[in-house]
């Protein structure tokens, strides 16, 4: 990887004034990251939007220095750089406006893994709520699926403890940098998720796992998740934020219902209450919602022959067959097709029974 792209697209996250849309809509402005620098005061002050105190810190020198020390602690300590143009930044991530520029990450990670769901929930769970984790982790393994949680005491280290223990891949997303784990109690955990998954944080290292980088981590487990599932919560708190996260990036929510009385259910009871969950009791409901069983179910089934197919229609059906799925924006990438043109002929195909739509704007051959 090219050291001085990822020095300044490092170094742009250092910025104060710059987030994560602000940093790509610069880049989208200036060509690259390097651009961004090295552009004068005069043609910045041109782009709509940037103000003489985001200039003022892009001249500032701090942010490299940073970058070099953030450079140095990877490849010292075998980390890995996900840039947002590179192919194995997560693709689900990328479909969202605030998705960092930058992320890092520990471990053997499948960053676009077919099938992810997180688990999410109270750090004071009850017995019944570990044991339901548990199973519904167990459950999910026939799925083929990555477990995706916040590393945070209670249902999140029990959803990792019980996908190492499953050997089922589990990626845990971090509130701070990769410096330190949070809580420390669970360093010994994390030496076994680096061998079947990881840790992953948008954060530089020094960062602490202050209060407000948490709902920050929220985001990226529900745009990274197809599902997220809650197993216990209060009404209020990190995995409530997380769920609305979800809703509104579409992501089908699932949670365990418990006892009117009972405090720690009276999220879980809340969200399905008001249709913003679905009512989850075994791992089988999400495969039936997600319809996993029944692409699962197919995977023995030939395509349908001597369909009637014009030229177009035959090259994305010549596309679906080298991968198991494919995302509509791979396809459009991949032929050279606008979204309105591939949008009629991938409607054509569905008529005509040859493919069929997936969660996750994703199609397959029948």
């Amino acid at each position: 990887m090219n050291y001085e792209n990822l020095l300044h697209n490092i170094a742009l996250t250092m910025v104060p004034e710059v987030g994560p849309i602000l940093s790509k809509y610069l880049i989208s402005y200036c060509g690259n990251a390097e651009n961004v620098f090295k552009s004068s005061s005069k043609k910045l002050a041109k782009i709509p939007g940037i103000g003489p105190k985001v200039i003022e810190s892009l001249k500032n020198a701090t942010p490299f220095e940073k970058a070099e020390k953030q450079i140095e602690f990877i490849d010292r300590n075998e980390c890995k750089i996900y840039l947002f143009h590179d192919d194995d930044y997560p693709k689900r991530l990328k479909h969202f406006e605030a998705s960092p520029l930058v992320l890092y990450g520990k471990g053997a990670i499948n960053t676009n893994h077919r099938r992810t769901v997180a688990i999410i929930g109270t750090r004071s769970p009850t017995e019944l709520g570990k044991i339901n984790c548990e199973k519904i982790v167990q459950g999910l393994k026939k799925y083929n699926v990555q477990i995706i949680s916040g590393l945070a005491y209670g249902i999140d280290t029990c959803a990792h403890k019980s996908s190492v223990e499953k050997d089922i891949e589990t990626v845990g997303i971090l509130g701070h940098g990769l410096d330190k784990i949070y809580p420390a109690s669970n360093k010994p955990l994390v030496k076994k998720m680096i061998q079947n998954g990881g840790i992953l944080t948008e954060f530089p290292i020094k960062t602490r796992p202050d209060r407000e980088n948490f709902p920050m981590r929220n985001r990226i487990i529900a745009a990274m998740s197809d599902a997220v599932i809650v197993v216990e919560s209060k009404r209020s708190g990190g995995s409530i934020i997380t769920t609305e996260f979800a809703n509104s990036y579409n992501k089908d929510v699932f949670a365990v219902p418990g006892r009117v009385n009972d405090e720690v259910s009276e999220g879980c009871n809340k969200l399905i209450k008001q249709t913003k969950a679905h009512l989850l009791e075994s791992a089988e409901d999400i495969g039936y919602i997600m319809r996993w069983e029944e692409m699962d179910s197919n995977k023995t089934i030939q395509p349908k022959l001597f369909v009637d197919l014009n030229d177009e229609e035959q090259r994305v059906v010549d596309l679906l067959k080298t991968e198991e799925e494919y995302e509509i924006d791979k396809i459009a990438f991949s032929l050279a097709l606008s979204t309105s043109q591939l949008a009629s002929i991938l409607l054509n195909l569905e008529f005509k029974g040859v493919i069929k739509s997936l969660p996750g704007n994703s199609y397959m051959l029948i």
